[in-house]
Order: structure tokens, then C-alpha cells, then sequence
């Protein structure tokens, strides 16, 4: 299930700065800062996504991502790639190369990484 822009911005101080109190998400959260029930609303539904979890100390909750970011980023380009380029990654590599206006220096790097890639898949 996805992250809504908001939950995602949350999630991204959680990954950063995890674990922490809704006190301390408030605190690095940057401006304008929603209400604290925004966030406790926010939180509970990423909760029940299975994104984040926490531990009671008294009546305080400490929170902590139950998702990696990279997992995370992961799954939503492949949700991407399915929906927008028919499921090849072939296609998205195309468009990719050819649309996000890279730097010469950048496409060689993407390239050099991308033959770095098929070595260690023929060992």
C-alpha cells in the first residue's frame, strides 16, 4: 500500500531520525509544522500500512520505521514501471536515459554501473 506525500515526508524524518517521540518528530519536522493531530492521525494510518511501529515507555509511544527506505523507493518504482511503461524496465531505462536531462559525465556513470551490474550477474 502507498504512502501519501504527507506520510511520506513523515516517513522520511523516521527513516532519518528513528526511533523518536511525537515531541522530537515535531521538533525536526520541518515549517510550516502541522498541528500534532495531524501527525498522530498521520501516524496511525501508517501504522495500520504496516509502515511504522513503536514502543510504549509509560503513555508516550517511540516510533520507528518498519519498512526500509530503499525496500520502500523499491517497490514504488516498480509500481512505476508496471503502470507507466508496461511493465518493462527496458522501456523506463529508455525513457529515463532519454528525458532526465543527465550530463554526458552522468550517463557515463549510469553506464559504468550498468556493466558493472551484468559482470557480477555472469559470476
Amino acid at each position: 500500500m502507498k504512502l501519501s506525500k504527507s506520510e511520506e515526508k513523515l516517513m522520511e524524518l523516521i527513516w532519518s531520525y528513528q526511533p523518536l517521540f511525537m515531541k522530537e518528530l515535531m521538533e525536526v519536522h520541518p515549517a510550516p509544522k502541522p498541528a500534532p493531530s495531524t501527525v498522530a492521525t498521520l501516524l496511525k494510518r501508517m501504522q495500520l500500512k504496516g509502515y511504522v511501529g513503536y514502543k510504549l515507555f509509560g503513555n508516550s509511544r517511540q516510533y520507528h520505521a518498519l519498512v526500509d527506505k530503499p525496500d520502500y523507493f523499491s517497490g514504488q518504482v516498480k509500481t512505476i514501471i508496471k503502470d507507466f511503461f508496461s511493465d518493462s524496465p527496458l522501456l523506463f531505462a529508455s525513457f529515463f536515459t532519454k528525458k532526465a536531462d543527465l550530463t554526458t559525465k552522468e550517463l557515463e556513470e549510469l553506464k559504468n554501473l550498468v556493466e558493472t551490474e551484468i559482470e557480477r550477474r555472469k559470476k
